[in-house]
């Protein structure tokens, strides 16, 4: 990778007065300034994405040597989402709490970038992730719920996903403490 890429992967179901949408484009603000020259790369994930199917299935699972071209076709989205995290160095994910857990949304990109021989193989000693080297910034906010409390099934699970994928190096930035502070300042991290 010659050039920084941030991946700034939205998944609230608001746009206007989203505190994770808000914040975290402070975040992508602060790593442009830090990382030149950088390219930005935004996936709004309340637009939509398919879920999981038989369809994706069968096409996931077939040897790639083998693919028809509608196997071809069913995977392009999740192709493309591959793509673009293993291009890039940071990723910026935002993401609400809804009901204890995270948006159906950010599932949908989670199933559709959680491919074996991809972004994981499993090894003789266990799974691997192959998204390794990457800087995550998860920035979370939740009305009710705090975050890393017993009933906060989100930043443990996004924090597992992440790592079976091979992204360890995760900082959450909780979205509500600040915007109450009114400013954000990244820790350095490389």
């Amino acid at each position: 990778m010659n050039q920084n890429t941030i991946l700034h992967v939205t998944a609230s179901g608001r746009h206007s007065g989203s505190v994770t949408r808000e914040v975290s484009g402070q975040v992508v603000e602060q790593l442009l300034a830090r990382h030149t020259p950088t390219r930005v790369v935004s996936r709004d994930l309340a637009l939509g994405l398919p879920f999981v199917d038989e369809s994706w299935i069968n096409a996931n699972f077939t040897d790639p040597q083998a693919r028809t071209d509608e196997h071809v076709a069913t995977l392009t989205l999740s192709d493309q989402l591959v793509a673009e995290l293993q291009q890039a160095t940071h990723l910026v994910l935002a993401t609400p709490i809804y009901n204890f857990g995270v948006p159906a949304a950010l599932k949908a990109w989670i199933d559709m970038i959680a491919r074996v021989q991809l972004t994981f193989q499993y090894t003789a000693t266990g799974p691997e992730g192959l998204l390794k080297d990457k800087q995550v910034y998860l920035v979370m906010a939740s009305g009710g719920t705090p975050l890393g409390s017993d009933i906060d099934f989100a930043s443990g699970y996004l924090r597992h996903v992440l790592g079976f994928l091979g992204m360890t190096n995760v900082t959450i930035v909780d979205a509500l403490t600040v915007q109450r502070a009114g400013s954000l300042i990244l820790p350095d991290s490389r």
